[in-house]
């Protein structure tokens, strides 16, 4: 998402929380490609943190007009049984919480300019009902639930805000999951194949543009047909 905005002209402050290597080397790739933007680090779920790194931001790129939530924790399925609060509490903060604190620390900017793009990064577990998955399913409807109306608030403002719902798209984190898993997964696609980053790239650019000022509150779904909302 972050290459395809920046290709399509957005400066692009690319944040990550605990792994330096990693995050390095993903902006290392993104400044060879010779896109405008920097590197931060910020624990999202951590207000002081957010504050601190929408002003790096602000200072060095200008004023935040497209925000994309996408951090998230590690996504155990578990029975109920065998969740405590504690997980849940996890899974809000991350879903609910930080989305929360971040359009907070950009909005400001967006109401005076008028014109702002926030976009939410869901998921079809919501849409499915996955199980033994109630933690993340009940977070994820939390944040479903701040976006839509959160729309509602924002849109006299011209600031739109949507939601991109994606199927399973294998990456590096999924490198060890059982073949037989993603074999089963794809039986049930329609298109015929699985998901790639580039397939939410898309849709995110197309809901940051001009062309999509008249789409807020809404959920689109990237699953080659799998999975519907409503």
């Amino acid at each position: 998402m972050a290459f395809a905005l920046a290709q399509a002209g957005a400066k692009v402050a690319l944040n990550y929380a605990n792994n330096e290597k990693r995050g390095h080397k993903a902006y290392d790739v993104f400044r060879a490609s010779g896109y405008t933007g920097m590197l931060v680090r910020a624990d999202v779920t951590n207000e002081a943190a957010v504050k601190d790194m929408v002003a790096q931001v602000r200072e060095t790129l200008g004023p935040v007009d497209i925000l994309v939530p996408n951090a998230t924790p590690m996504q155990p399925q578990r029975r109920i049984e065998d969740y405590d609060w504690a997980f849940y509490q996890e899974m809000l903060d991350f879903f609910v919480k930080s989305p929360f604190l971040l359009t907070r620390a950009c909005l400001a900017d967006m109401k005076t300019r008028r014109w702002g793009r926030i976009i939410n990064i869901i998921s079809e577990v919501f849409s499915l009902g996955v199980a033994p998955f109630t933690a993340y399913v009940a977070a994820k409807g939390g944040q479903v639930g701040f976006s839509r109306s959160l729309a509602t608030e924002l849109a006299p403002f011209g600031i739109t805000v949507n939601m991109i719902s994606p199927g399973w798209i294998p990456v590096e984190r999924h490198a060890s999951d059982p073949q037989a898993v993603k074999d089963a997964y794809l039986k049930t696609v329609p298109a015929g194949r699985m998901g790639i980053p580039g397939d939410v790239a898309g849709a995110a650019v197309y809901l940051a543009s001009d062309e999509a000022s008249f789409v807020t509150g809404q959920f689109i779904t990237v699953s080659g047909g799998r999975s519907f909302a409503v």
